[in-house]
């Protein structure tokens, strides 16, 4: 059963740590989709091409089963999964946390590297609001221009999403409808004369 709602955070963040030299810059984003996380982790490549390492844990969807691990370079298990450690200890998903590391000249070890990557990303998640979402399904709407207004007053009435919108003569809108609302959404909108609901 799916639940009605997901925690995430609100918006992105950054934080530093530092240990016997070495600098861990912890990146804190909300995460959409894989396609989301592939650009925002080019771009802090971009940014920081002098860092010796990029490490990085996200979790995806609702039921949280979609997730990722990088070690990249560092000994194996010493960053990844403990980002992925603090994203799970706050009980959020839809979140990306990326680790720049900058090597000091003195080596950490396994678990100074373990608790710089972790206190990095708690550090980073601490700077951001987690918030509650509703968990939206997504419909597409066909109807023609003349009932835009009625069908725009049941989209903000019950909070839906709009995902994607084409107003022409005949208007096409897809749309995220909160789950614990559907019923009423899906009955308001059949209410309508000549709209044409499909689930996406």
């Amino acid at each position: 059963m799916t639940p009605d709602y997901f925690t995430t955070i609100e918006s992105p963040s950054v934080a530093e740590y530092k240990d016997r030299g070495s600098k861990f810059i912890a990146y804190a984003y909300p995460l959409t989709d894989i396609a989301d996380f592939k650009e925002k982790l080019a771009a802090l490549k971009k940014e920081h091409p002098k860092a010796v390492h990029h490490c990085f844990a996200y979790r995806l969807g609702v039921d949280g089963l979609l997730f990722r691990v990088s070690d990249d370079g560092e000994p194996s298990g010493t960053a990844g999964k403990p980002i992925l450690g603090q994203i799970d200890s706050k009980q959020v998903t839809n979140v990306l946390i990326i680790v720049v590391r900058y090597f000091g000249g003195t080596l950490l070890g396994v678990p100074g590297l373990i608790n710089a990557y972790k206190s990095a990303a708690a550090l980073s998640l601490q700077l951001t609001p987690v918030v509650q979402k509703p968990v939206l399904i997504n419909y597409r709407l066909h109807f023609d221009h003349t009932q835009i207004h009625e069908v725009m007053k049941v989209i903000k009435q019950f909070g839906c999403v709009i995902l994607k919108q084409e107003t022409q003569l005949f208007c096409l809108l897809e749309t995220g409808v909160p789950k614990n609302r559907l019923d009423e959404v899906l009955f308001r909108l059949n209410d309508l004369r000549a709209v044409e609901i499909e689930k996406l």
